[in-house]
């Protein structure tokens, strides 16, 4: 089995969308089926759209296409669509668009609601295929009925709170989609408890398999970058650590 340094982590990490606001510039631009090239924007810190990210059309950026709020992320739907997860409730959504099909709206739609909203994600266009997964699935394999726009993406890593009962049980879990095969597998992360962590100042960013070994690795707001036993629930290792 490959070992798995730091450095490594580290790179796939790089590699790995996180979050909006944060972690926007981890979202790739992309190009559509049409040829057109689409790039995301973050609207700054001050302001009706402060801290809302855009994607629009890389020769007029400022015209939105398409609207995300705190906490969503990107995931490239092969061959040409765009999807979009977020937290929506007690489940989790996956949301795929056509990106040639998205239609420009002016930003003043979304200035002073938006943000502050339960709302995550605002476009003019309805997506191509939209659905949801309950965060109330025990710990393991469970069947999930995918929209066939979705069943090219062979595999999706979501991070994501885990209702705990007490202090001592996994108050967060990776949720790893694979809606090619159309199941799911709930993944409560055993370490990641209130009773040794600070359940909302620290919490689990971003996480993805090293291709070599098939093992994941994540970063954790606030504690560092980790490694996974081959189980994926129990931890192996902090790879490095946060200064403090």
């Amino acid at each position: 089995m490959a070992e798995i340094s730091a450095s490594r982590a580290r790179e796939i990490l790089s590699k790995t969308v996180g979050p909006v606001p944060w972690y926007w510039k981890t979202f790739p631009a992309f190009r559509s089926m049409a040829g057109q090239n689409f790039v995301w924007t973050h609207h700054g810190e001050q302001g009706p759209i402060a801290h809302l990210v855009t994607l629009g059309l890389e020769q007029e950026p400022d015209r939105a296409r398409l609207a995300l709020n705190t906490y969503c992320r990107l995931f490239l739907v092969p061959p040409h669509f765009v999807g979009i997860w977020c937290p929506e409730g007690r489940n989790i959504r996956l949301a795929c668009f056509d990106p040639d099909q998205l239609k420009a709206f002016d930003l003043a739609e979304v200035a002073g609601w938006f943000k502050p909203s339960a709302d995550r994600i605002y476009s003019a266009t309805a997506p191509v295929a939209d659905f949801e997964a309950p965060l109330s699935l025990g710990p393991g394999m469970h069947k999930i009925d995918v929209p066939k726009e979705l069943t090219t993406v062979d595999e999706l890593i979501v991070p994501t709170s885990y209702k705990a009962m007490s202090n001592d049980d996994p108050a967060f879990a990776l949720l790893v989609f694979y809606p090619q095969a159309g199941l799911l597998e709930a993944l409560p992360q055993k370490w990641f408890t209130a009773s040794q962590y600070r359940v909302g100042q620290q919490w689990i960013t971003r996480a993805a398999r090293d291709p070599e070994s098939h093992r994941i690795v994540g970063e954790c707001f606030g504690v560092g970058t980790f490694l996974l036993e081959e189980d994926g629930c129990r931890l192996a290792e902090w790879l490095s650590r946060t200064s403090s």
